[in-house]
C-alpha cells in the first residue's frame, strides 16, 4: 500500500459542476419525428438523464475516491487526524453522496411526469423544473465540495510511503549526515516526497538485497531537535512515525562539525528512547574525522567505511522482526 491520494480527482465548485451538467445536456439530440410532442418528450427526457448522469457520476466519483479514514494504515490515519476535521470530512462525503441520490430521484420523477404530458409546453416546463431543482441540490453542498477540495490538497501532500514494507527511520541533529546515509545505503536514488510538517520534504530510500526489501526514511525537520521546542502538531506528527518505523538509526556526529555538541546530541537520543517504544541503533558518523572509544558502530557516509556493517545490522534486525 502506497500513498492514499493517487486517484482523487480535482473537486469542482458547485457552479462548475452545474455548468458541466448543463453543458452536456445542451448537446443532446434525438432522432427526428413528425410528431413534435413525442420528439420533445424524448428530447427532454434524454437531456434530463444526461444531466443526471454527469452530476451523479461526478459526485459518486468523489465519494469513492476519497479514503475512508478509519480503514487507513495507522500512520496515515494519525496524520489525517492532525490535518483534517474528521467530522467535517465525513459530513462532506455524506452530503455529496446524498446529493447524488437526490438528483437520481428527481430525474426519475420528472422523466415520469414528462412521459404523461399532452403538450410540448408541459414537457419543457418539467425539464426546466428538473434543471432548477438539480442545480439547487448542488448549490446546497457548495461548502462540502469546497471542503473536499481542501482535503484533497492536504491528502496530496502526504508522503508516498510503503506502509507494508519494513521501515527504518534515520534520526539525529541536522548536518550529521542522515541524508547521505540514506543515499549511500539505498539501492536506487532516494526520492524527495512532500511532507506536511517540514519545509525540506521527507527523503525516501529503498534497500533490496534480493531477500528483503527495506524502506529507509529521513524526516528533516522532525526528528532533529528536542521535543520542548515543538508545537503540539509537530509533536503528534513525530509520534505518528511510531506506526511506520520498526527501527530507528540515530546518527551522532562526534566531530561536532554539525554545530551541536555531543551532550546535546545524546540528550536528543535519550528523548527519542523515552518517546519511541521501538528499537534504536545509535551510530557515530564522520569516522573519517573523529573516532571515539565508545562501543558504538563507527561509520563514514562520506567514505563508505562501516556502511556494510550498518546494513547488516538493519537487515538482521528487520529480517528477524518480519
Amino acid at each position: 500500500m502506497g500513498a492514499v491520494h493517487t486517484k482523487i480527482p480535482t473537486v469542482l465548485k458547485s457552479e462548475e459542476l452545474i455548468d458541466k451538467m448543463f453543458r452536456h445536456a445542451k448537446k443532446v439530440e434525438v432522432g427526428y419525428s413528425r410528431n413534435r410532442l413525442a420528439m420533445e418528450k424524448n428530447l427532454s427526457i434524454a437531456k434530463i438523464y444526461t444531466a443526471r448522469d454527469v452530476a451523479v457520476s461526478t459526485l459518486r466519483k468523489y465519494v469513492n475516491s476519497f479514503p475512508y479514514i478509519n480503514k487507513l494504515h495507522p500512520f496515515y490515519r494519525s496524520l489525517l487526524d492532525l490535518l483534517l476535521d474528521k467530522n467535517q470530512y465525513k459530513k462532506s462525503l455524506s452530503s455529496v453522496n446524498w446529493a447524488a441520490g437526490r438528483i437520481e430521484s428527481l430525474a426519475s420523477k420528472y422523466a415520469s411526469k414528462i412521459k404523461g404530458v399532452g403538450k410540448v409546453e408541459e414537457a419543457l416546463k418539467f425539464r426546466k423544473q428538473f434543471y432548477g431543482r438539480a442545480a439547487s441540490v448542488i448549490k446546497d453542498i457548495r461548502k462540502e465540495l469546497e471542503y473536499l477540495n481542501y482535503a484533497r490538497d492536504i491528502i496530496r501532500k502526504l508522503p508516498d510511503v510503503r506502509v507494508d514494507e519494513p521501515t527504518v527511520v534515520i534520526a539525529g541533529y541536522p548536518n550529521v549526515g542522515k541524508s547521505e546515509i540514506v543515499s549511500k545505503i539505498s539501492t536506487a536514488k532516494p526520492e524527495i516526497a512532500s511532507y506536511p510538517f517540514t519545509t525540506k520534504g521527507i527523503v525516501l530510500g529503498h534497500f533490496d538485497n534480493g531477500q528483503i526489501k527495506i524502506q529507509v526514511i529521513d524526516t528533516p525537520g522532525l526528528l532533529d531537535r528536542p521535543l520542548e521546542k515543538r508545537n503540539s502538531i509537530e509533536k503528534q506528527a513525530i509520534l505518528a512515525l511510531r506506526y511506520l518505523g520498526q527501527l530507528i538509526v540515530f546518527v551522532l556526529d562526534p566531530s561536532e562539525s554539525c554545530g551541536y555538541n555531543m551532550e546535546e546530541q545524546l540528550r536528543l537520543l535519550e528523548e527519542l528512547r523515552a518517546n519511541f517504544h521501538i528499537p534504536i541503533i545509535d551510530v557515530e558518523n564522520k569516522a573519517d574525522l573523529v573516532k571515539t572509544n565508545s562501543s558504538r558502530l563507527k561509520i563514514s557516509a562520506k567514505t563508505g567505511d562501516g556502511l556494510d556493517e550498518l546494513i547488516n545490522h538493519i537487515v538482521n534486525f528487520l529480517s528477524s522482526a518480519y
